[in-house]
């Protein structure tokens, strides 16, 4: 074989590596929106029309699959949080940001289990996460100063609870329409208010290694599989 046939075959090979990837990116976000990120990775394998040993050359883990797929929603979900760290009224913020990530939660399975939970080994992940709480503490701190929301409520409390509803809207999603979640984030965020009326928070308030805990036992949370990994069980 001429050295000019072995680089049309390198540059074959290349190309079709490359359309593999891409196939199984596209299955992989179509499949995790369907059915969360608990879904088999060889059901994404098949519906990519490739093998699964070309899934695992590819992404030899769930969460470096995950990572792939997800990157650019997660890039787009800390894109409304500086939106809304740049709005000068803390409520019209706070609001603003948090239609916009449960309108995610409404109509993608994927992204719900990776926002409302904890899945190790996703780096863009522990990035939004990160950044996800920074926004809310910095719009909880500035909704003090401007007297639109209650003293005695902490970052926390806001991500526990968005969790725990975010965790519901997919079904509750199903069984009425995506745009049912808007009345139980209504009353959520009334909670928020400054009110005569309202009680003070019972203590203690949960710490950030507390929520944690508390994230990877609300949903998917499994450990990366080694290479080899099949259905999930």
């Amino acid at each position: 074989m001429t050295v000019g046939s072995n680089d049309e075959t390198t540059t074959g090979r290349r190309r079709d590596a490359r359309r593999n990837r891409e196939l199984l990116l596209e299955a992989a976000h179509k499949v995790f929106t369907e059915q969360g990120l608990e879904a088999p990775l060889d059901v994404i394998a098949r519906r990519a029309e490739v093998g699964n040993a070309t899934l695992y050359r590819h992404f030899p883990s769930r969460a470096a699959l995950v990572d792939a797929v997800f990157h650019d929603p997660l890039t787009d979900t800390m894109a409304a949080g500086e939106r809304a760290r740049a709005e000068p009224d803390a409520w019209t913020g706070l609001t603003g940001y948090l239609r916009a990530v449960f309108a995610v939660l409404a109509t993608d399975r994927g992204a719900n289990d990776l926002m409302t939970t904890h899945l190790e080994g996703v780096d863009s992940l522990r990035t939004v996460h990160t950044h996800n709480r920074e926004t809310v503490e910095l719009l909880l701190q500035r909704g003090r100063e401007q007297g639109s929301i209650r003293a005695d409520v902490t970052p926390e409390d806001v991500l526990f609870a968005l969790a725990a509803l975010g965790r519901a809207v997919p079904s509750l999603a199903t069984a009425v329409t995506t745009e049912a979640w808007h009345r139980p984030l209504a009353l959520l965020l009334d909670g928020l208010r400054p009110s005569p009326m309202a009680a003070p928070l019972p203590a203690p308030a949960l710490t950030s290694d507390q929520l944690g805990d508390v994230l990877r036992g609300l949903g998917p949370h499994r450990s990366p599989r080694a290479p080899g990994e099949g259905s999930a069980s």
